[in-house]
């Protein structure tokens, strides 16, 4: 609508004439805008003989009429202000001979005061919610961004919110009636069809869910393509956590948590449970091995829930199970905060059981001076707690491959950001929504630190150091830094003993001024080393004294066993099937071009071998234009390969296996374009016979001749194969389908 002023639209007249009754509705309301007043529609006849047609309308000042007398008003402590003062302002029009609409009455006066030009855009008649508008709404509420917000940024791109056809209101009534008609099937209905077109969009999103004996949904599992391919290259350890509420209901929300290369948050998976009772755990443990293959994690990080204990261990008995020492120290505070007053050491003392000693018979003691110290020993906590050390205590943890996780504070980070978006009052699809913009988020880190990863090289320390420059070009920058730390203590370590023997060489490492000693056993021939501290078992990193010792005997190279793929720049290389055994792709619109780099190299292998002998290529040659007249009957969707070029269908070109030749419009001669090696000249031979002389004289041809036709055969193949390549790389059928 139109903002109009005085100068824009004129006062009506009797006799005006209009194509229809919304243009007099349209011309009315600019003059009401201009004038100060609201316009609504009053009375409507229509046609006694088709009942469609409109022969007469009314339309009237909002404060037209009065308030009827209501029987409530009686008890009503604060009445609502009263907005109608009888105005007899009116415009009416009527049906002509022609189909428009004359105006047939006009009365300008009001009883009442009119607006000015700085508030009329708040009248109702005024105020329309536009197509641009709802557009702009929608985004910014997929963004998380408030309606006060949206409404402030609507009005400074329209140079005012003076200039805008709604208020923060209709932005709010905008956005509840979306969300009443995403819930129009229910909660339940709503989920489902989130889960179907997720599905739709890509194959390899999985989802699960839990009924109860009443056919009511219960636990929520699922898990996107992305998470399913993480978990595959990253899925060795992980952590998990429920302590988030996201909805009105209070449901426990959990996430599946881990490290990627980059030492970077990245997520497996995600779950709405109805309850944390044991049942409920060990369906979501057993569907979330389900969906990731059948793959279950060497080690998981949770809180200290009796129940998600008693499921791991019946579900996964075979991943160790750490608590996190996050929880640990808080619950701590709960139960002993009155040890911590007055300035006590006793949370110090406590962090060092935790994570300082490395032998258990010092632990042990350290414990022990500890409960009688702070004369805690019949404190029922901290027996409870002693009687799970081997599942926080660091020196109980050393065999045990934690890549340096410790605690569930991955999953914690996400809820953190899950809570700057997300109310408890919120709906399942608001939920699905806002959280798929955290997980995003999250993501387009990761793609940055990916950038970054690429764009830059570490700095060296030691430019001249052959160790660093083999870890810094397939480590990835964060892992490197860890690695060059442990270089760096590497210069103040000390071989205090050495023992030589067969084929294995002992070795005691201590550090420089401080009292300590590790155990190094290396054998120099096969490359195996392994010391007492077991950095490399846990973090999947040598630690500094098995690099001193490397650099006692002389080893300028790391072993490539010490080398962790998962740490490294390539650690995503690996082609991966899902649940049905489906490749999973990320993006479903690049299936085209994987599809044709992966079957190029096949066929190219196929025409190479059949190119050497007569046989081979006819052989190759009529099962090519068979395959070509097949994949021709397939239906090509464009919409599964945009980027693609359409090429020519040659199905319908092909008879009793010869393919006839082409001759394209608009083009130089019609001859076929040539390619790189076609467009090397090949040197002709000085002197002999050419190969129509040759067969002629029924001569045998020479090598050199035998290697032109092997040529030839090869290019001719060449040929069909990528017209084959192009057509089965965009059909529907996958793969394996289109190589029978």
């Amino acid at each position: 609508m139109e903002n109009g002023s005085m100068n824009d639209v004129s006062e009506p007249i009797c006799g005006m004439l209009f194509n229809s009754e919304h243009d007099a509705y349209d011309y009315y309301n600019r003059f009401g805008r201009a004038m100060g007043f609201s316009v609504r529609k009053h009375f409507m006849n229509k046609s006694k003989k088709d009942k469609m047609t409109i022969t007469s309308r009314g339309f009237v000042c909002s404060k037209a009429g009065c308030r009827l007398s209501d029987k409530r008003d009686m008890n009503t402590v604060n009445p609502r202000a009263e907005t109608r003062t009888n105005c007899q302002a009116r415009m009416n029009i009527c049906l002509v001979d022609d189909g428009k609409y004359k105006c047939c009455e006009f009365v300008r006066e009001h009883n009442h005061e009119l607006h000015s030009t700085t508030t009329v855009h708040m009248l109702r008649s005024q105020r329309k919610m536009l197509d641009i508008h709802r557009h702009e709404i929608d985004l910014a509420d997929d963004s998380g961004i408030m309606p006060r917000s949206t409404f402030e940024l609507m009005g400074r791109q329209a140079g005012g919110i003076e200039n805008l056809s709604c208020l923060t209101q209709d932005v709010r009534n905008y956005l509840r009636t979306k969300r009443q008609r995403a819930l129009t099937y229910g909660e339940a209905g709503s989920l489902m069809k989130y889960f179907v077109t997720q599905t739709r969009t890509n194959p390899s999103f999985t989802y699960s869910f839990q009924l109860d004996s009443e056919e009511q949904i219960t636990n929520i599992f699922w898990a996107d393509p992305k998470m399913i391919i993480d978990y595959a290259h990253f899925g060795d350890v992980i952590s998990f956590d429920t302590t988030f509420r996201t909805n009105k209901e209070c449901r426990p929300f959990g996430l599946f948590a881990g490290f990627n290369h980059h030492r970077g948050c990245t997520v497996f998976g995600a779950a709405l449970l109805y309850d944390e009772t044991a049942e409920s755990f060990e369906w979501l443990f057993e569907v979330f091995a389900e969906a990731h293959g059948g793959k279950k994690p060497k080690t998981i990080f949770t809180d200290q829930d009796k129940a998600m204990a008693r499921a791991l261990k019946e579900v996964w008995p075979q991943t160790w199970h750490g608590l996190c020492t996050w929880h640990l120290m808080q619950n701590g505070i709960t139960h002993l905060g009155h040890m911590m007053k007055d300035g006590s050491k006793f949370l110090t003392d406590l962090k060092k059981c935790i994570y300082q000693y490395d032998v258990e018979d010092e632990f042990e003691t350290v414990w022990y001076n500890l409960l009688h110290e702070y004369d805690v020993k019949d404190n029922a906590w901290l027996q409870r707690i002693y009687g799970l050390k081997s599942q926080w205590a660091k020196c109980y943890m050393k065999n045990t491959f934690t890549i340096g996780i410790r605690s569930t504070q991955l999953s914690e980070s996400l809820n953190s950001d899950l809570k700057d978006y997300l109310k408890s009052t919120l709906d399942v699809v608001q939920f699905f929504k806002h959280f798929e913009r955290v997980l995003n988020q999250k993501r387009g880190n990761e793609l940055k630190t990916e950038f970054d990863a690429r764009n830059k090289m570490p700095r060296l320390a030691n430019s001249m150091s052959i160790v660093q420059k083999q870890v810094g070009e397939l480590y990835t920058p964060a892992i490197f830094q860890l690695f060059q730390e442990e270089y760096n203590w590497m210069t103040v370590c000390t071989i205090i003993d050495r023992s030589n023997g067969m084929p294995f060489i002992n070795f005691r490492v201590g550090i420089f001024e401080a009292n300590c000693e590790y155990k190094v056993c290396c054998n120099p021939l096969q490359g195996i080393i392994a010391c007492s501290c077991m950095k490399f078992e846990t973090d999947g990193i040598l630690c500094c004294h098995c690099l001193k010792v490397f650099d006692v005997l002389d080893i300028k190279r790391i072993p490539e066993c010490y080398i962790l793929k998962r740490w490294t720049r390539g650690a995503r290389t690996m082609v991966l099937n899902d649940s049905r055994g489906k490749e999973v792709e990320l993006d479903v619109n690049l299936d085209c071009t994987q599809r044709y780099k992966r079957i190029c190299p096949e066929l190219i292998q196929i025409a190479s071998e059949a190119s050497n002998t007569i046989e081979g290529y006819n052989l190759v040659k009529d099962a090519a234009n068979e395959l070509r007249f097949k994949l021709g009957n397939i239906r090509i969707n464009p919409v599964d390969c945009p980027d693609m070029p359409i090429l020519p269908d040659f199905s319908n070109d092909v008879y009793n296996g010869l393919r006839l030749k082409h001759k394209e419009k608009n083009t130089r001669g019609g001859r076929r374009l040539k390619s790189w090696v076609e467009k090397q000249g090949k040197k002709k031979k000085s002197g002999g016979p050419s190969n129509n002389q040759r067969l002629q004289e029924h001569q045998p041809p020479d090598e050199d001749c035998l290697m032109d036709n092997t040529y030839s055969s090869y290019m001719s193949l060449m040929d069909s194969i990528s017209q084959i390549s192009s057509q089965a790389s965009v059909a529907h059928q996958s793969v394996d389908e289109d190589y029978i």
